[in-house]
């Protein structure tokens, strides 16, 4: 979960309140704060589902609220700016969408940079997944000459990085610099890479790896331009969150001009809330309280919720303003989590339950359990990737585009974005794409992940496991996949895969029964290609969970 440092001196003057009065109410934000209270700050955790919360400007923003020091909707205004933007055709193909927003203004201490660059890093984890969806720019727009261009540039082009006084070309950047090196497999397969350059054509990002150095962020710095690009809305909502925490520091927000040719222009930020209707006998029959329209309404106020009771004369009814900072509200009972948290968890009265049972593990995560234990003693370590993935990576790159599993995938009907389009038929994909985002740490690695796959109407649970060295070969998947079979109690006939993921005579496949119950081997050079890597991989793939039914002990 982030980790959000909150210097208590800053925390006062941004809060209203003394630390004394502010550390007895922090948990019942939601907030675990553990040991790790320091003599001038403490460091608290946040579920990842509260991205507003990532900053200290957020967390003051929230109790000032729950203290009820202030309470309802903040309102930041957008000031209409001069600035604008155009989007050039070159990008659509590779990171078409782009948010931007300037904030004057401000004045920056050592904790505001310390607490702007940890959300930064926290929403590129917690939205962007990797700054795969999401990667924010925050420059010194005093460095630079507006307008500006978004634009897919040629990899020659050459200007210097953040942190570093030579110039390099795009291509270089991925090779020399750290977060090339770590973020560049995203880039993967494009001709043409991002770039937001000035009116002279100064480099302000290389999105999403780096931005330049010319406009780096200092002390010193009072006006800022922020860029957020990726892959979908998931843009605006990080953007909105990055600004309306500047603004809590003082900063003026202005718009700017976003020109997308045939597309449309727009404004940018939007900081308009959306709006709800909520009943305040369904929050009661949920959460177990007994409040009124007006109740409900007023502990939504206290969690920075607009709320008004009584529409259309139903005194039930609790119109809610959501601020558009909040990029965790999709259901009403989102919102009335958050009435549950104003009311106080430790008011609701406990009731014991109408029936007692005994609790016990189900059978299939007793399964789980004895995969854990085997893996965890052959080295691996244990992952939980998404159920969810798209064709690209999980065909595609796996070089399984005609495979079986292919036609039998069961697609998204309305996905919200391109990366998680389909319900995943194998795990492997998925561990590759973990070493494709932890290349920055040292070798070997060795991951493992047990989990439910998907295959038309059926769900089967499979064991897969993959490393990552300079020489992972097939005897090293051989004894791991010899040991799993034996430790588990199955059975199976190994014979030559022709799995087009897997090199050519180094990968064997599982039968049982006469049916592919999985496969292991040495990776196919293209399949690592796909994914960035640049070292030997060896994997297996085990679909465990019917294994039994099937295996009996047919060796």
């Amino acid at each position: 979960m982030p980790v959000v440092k909150l210097y208590y001196e800053d925390m006062e003057r941004l809060i209203g309140a003394s630390r004394e009065r502010i550390m007895g109410r922090l948990a019942m934000m939601g907030a675990d704060i553990g040991k790790r209270v320091e003599e001038d700050h403490v460091d608290v955790e946040f579920f990842p589902d509260r991205p507003d919360l990532y900053s200290a400007e957020g967390v003051a923003r929230a109790m000032q609220g729950f203290l009820g020091i202030k309470t309802g909707l903040v309102e930041y205004p957008v000031h209409a700016g001069q600035v604008a933007l155009t989007v050039e055709e070159s990008v659509k193909a590779v990171r078409p969408v782009i948010g931007c927003a300037v904030v004057r203004g401000l004045h920056f201490s050592d904790e505001a940079i310390e607490s702007l660059m940890g959300l930064q890093e926290d929403l590129h984890w917690g939205l962007g997944r990797n700054r795969r969806k999401v990667a924010i720019g925050v420059h010194d727009i005093s460095r630079v000459r507006p307008p500006f261009r978004y634009l897919g540039a040629d990899p020659s082009w050459r200007f210097v990085p953040l942190d570093f006084t030579e110039e390099m070309s795009m291509r270089e950047i991925l090779v020399r610099h750290p977060k090339g090196r770590e973020y560049g497999h995203i880039l993967d397969g494009c001709d043409r890479y991002p770039l937001i350059v000035d009116a002279d054509d100064h480099v302000l990002s290389f999105p999403p790896i780096i931005n330049g150095e010319l406009t780096s962020v200092t002390e010193e710095t009072e006006e800022l331009f922020i860029d957020v690009t990726g892959m979908d809305g998931m843009v605006h909502k990080a953007l909105n969150i990055v600004v309306t925490s500047l603004a809590e520091r003082g900063g003026r927000i202005e718009s700017v001009l976003v020109k997308r040719g045939n597309e449309g222009d727009f404004v940018s930020p939007d900081l308009q809330p959306s709006f709800w209707t909520v009943s305040a006998r369904e929050a009661n029959r949920l959460i177990g309280f007994d409040l009124t329209g007006q109740g409900l309404a007023e502990c939504l106020e206290r969690m920075r919720f607009g709320a008004q009771a009584g529409v259309d004369g139903d005194p039930d009814r609790v119109r809610v303003q959501v601020p558009a900072y909040r990029a965790d509200i999709m259901h009403a009972w989102d919102i009335f989590e958050d009435a549950a948290k104003a009311y106080g968890f430790d008011r609701l009265e406990a009731r014991l339950p109408s029936t007692v049972t005994v609790g016990q593990a189900h059978p299939s995560e007793a399964r789980r359990g004895e995969v854990r234990e085997v893996m965890s003693g052959l080295g691996y370590l244990e992952v939980m990737p998404f159920t969810l993935t798209n064709e690209k990576v999980h065909f595609q790159w796996m070089r399984r585009e005609k495979s079986p599993e292919a036609r039998r995938a069961v697609r998204v009907m309305h996905p919200i974005s391109e990366l998680h389009t389909i319900l995943r038929t194998s795990i492997l994909s998925s561990l590759l794409e973990i070493f494709a985002m932890n290349q920055h740490h040292p070798l070997p690695q060795r991951i493992f992940a047990a989990g439910d796959v998907v295959l038309e109407r059926r769900t089967h649970m499979n064991l897969a496991a993959a490393s990552i060295h300079s020489g992972a070969n097939f005897s090293e998947i051989r004894s791991v996949v010899d040991v799993v079979l034996r430790e588990l109690g199955l059975g199976a006939e190994i014979v030559p895969s022709a799995d087009r993921a897997f090199m050519p005579g180094r990968a064997g496949d599982l039968m049982a029964a006469g049916k592919r119950i999985g496969c292991f081997g040495e990776l196919h050079p293209l399949v690592l290609r796909s994914f960035g890597l640049e070292q030997p991989v060896v994997a297996l793939e085990l679909q465990w969970g019917g294994a039994r039914k099937l295996l009996n002990k047919t060796t």
